[in-house]
């Protein structure tokens, strides 16, 4: 038997103390082997979507538990193959028992990603509706929901396969071309070709430069607090989270190691970093969380600088807005104690487009909130993100292989190999969609689901 046409089986949902434990089966035969252990109705004999109460029995007639089985006959399925899901009490040792004696049938359990590898292998979706699956599983926000959501239901795809139909009109064309290579005759319309792929690079670098944007929804914006010692980043970072997540104290150097979590404004997640305080000491284990503090800054895709408006001498300021602004990071020049500030430093870093706030009463929180999201770039051409780097690169893919159909049409080079440039072209757009698969390929994106998906 080939392995798409395998029963597999595999628990959907985790149990937990008081919980519903569902194990799902998919497969040619997935109805007459959980009819062999279920006592109710006639799983052979009912109709597809609906729900049945019965028990799941040994070989020795002995119950192992009471159980609804919904049954799915393909192909109005997720596999579309015939489903069945059995909603059991979440015991792990019921879970185990049922799953045992399936097996003992014919059944065998599923890889991760299986169920949802089946339903692409059978048509149900695309490969990028369904690695939009397991972003949807992997959503915290309602960002992450509603991109992930319109990728699976096809957005983004309809978007793929609508280039992809156009590219492929010119190469047919083109390919006919080379039949007739001998008569010298012309199908394709060299000035339409260049206005098409024009067209549809228009559309691919946007969505291209929409992944900054999807790589945000998805990841967060890793904003790392940094200052001098004292100035008041663990207390900002108690503030931001409205809880005591870490050490306020007025000895310097407190905080010698990173301090982590997020908080989502409008859909988005901030990745908050308190630091060490920047500074010269003797201290080797200090001196490992300045160097450090120093890393994370680099790697970051957006640093809060925060200066002690009480505490910080104007020479102090200037020489760290010196090193600030010629970094290469995004960042937002923050005053603390504003409610006790040196109007002289105010008035500095009001130069600076600085925000003011007082962490320790919490004031002005709001302004600080507002510059954050004034960061987040949100893309207006399309209604699709792209929140996947393999995506991502072949989209990049495909518009190098057309940056070169148009330098070959316009060196007036052999159709042969303008052709095969489309024909890149077209492979990078296929890879996207799934109609250009290898099995490493597929191997590598569903081995990444959870199990029973």
């Amino acid at each position: 038997m080939s392995h798409i046409n395998d029963t597999i089986t595999a628990l959907a949902t985790p149990p937990g103390q008081g919980a519903i434990g569902i194990i799902r089966v998919s497969g040619p035969e997935t109805i007459s082997i959980v009819n062999e252990l279920f006592k109710g109705k006639n799983l052979l004999e009912v109709a597809s979507h609906t729900i049945h109460l019965g028990t799941i029995r040994n070989d020795q007639n002995e119950i192992i538990d009471e159980v609804l089985v919904s049954i799915f006959k393909g192909p109005h399925s997720y596999t579309k193959e015939d489903v069945i899901e059995i909603s059991s009490h979440g015991s792990q040792y019921i879970l185990q028992k049922v799953l045992s004696l399936l097996v003992t049938k014919g059944a065998r359990l599923a890889k991760p990603g299986e169920f949802t590898q089946k339903a692409f292998l059978n048509g149900r979706f695309d490969l990028a509706q369904a690695e939009a699956v397991a972003d949807l599983i992997a959503s915290e926000n309602a960002s992450m929901q509603q991109t992930a959501m319109k990728q699976m239901r096809g957005g983004f795809s309809n978007e793929i396969k609508t280039l992809r139909e156009q590219l492929v009109h010119f190469a047919s064309m083109i390919e006919l071309e080379l039949d007739f290579a001998e008569e010298d005759v012309e199908f394709a319309d060299r000035q339409g070709l260049i206005d098409l792929i024009n067209k549809i690079q228009i559309l691919i670098q946007s969505l291209i430069a929409s992944f900054e944007y999807g790589n945000v929804i998805k990841n967060g914006v890793p904003t790392v607090i940094v200052g001098k010692p004292n100035a008041g980043k663990s207390t900002l970072l108690n503030a931001l989270l409205n809880e005591e997540k870490a050490i306020v104290s007025d000895v310097a150097g407190t905080t010698r190691d990173f301090i982590e979590d997020q908080i989502y404004l409008d859909g988005i997640a901030f990745r908050f970093i308190d630091t060490a305080g920047i500074r010269e000491t003797d201290d080797e284990v200090e001196i490992i969380g300045v160097r450090r503090t120093l890393e994370k800054m680099k790697q970051a895709g957006l640093v809060i600088y925060l200066f002690d408006l009480v505490n910080e001498s104007i020479e102090s300021i200037e020489e760290q807005l010196k090193g600030l602004l010629s970094s290469d990071v995004p960042f937002i020049i923050v005053g603390n104690k504003m409610d006790q500030a040196d109007t002289f430093l105010q008035d500095r870093l009001i130069k600076e487009n600085a925000v003011f706030i007082s962490a320790k009463e919490k004031n002005n929180l709001e302004a600080l909130k507002e510059r954050l999201k004034s960061f987040i770039d949100i893309p207006t051409q399309s209604n699709v993100v792209v929140t996947n780097a393999r995506h991502l690169q072949s989209l990049q893919q495909t518009d190098d292989a057309l940056n070169r159909v148009i330098e070959g049409i316009n060196m007036q080079m052999s159709n042969d190999l303008v052709a095969q440039d489309i024909r890149s072209a077209l492979f990078h757009l296929g890879e996207i969609t799934g109609e250009v698969t290898t099995d490493d390929l597929l191997e590598n994106i569903f081995s990444k689901f959870c199990i029973g998906k």
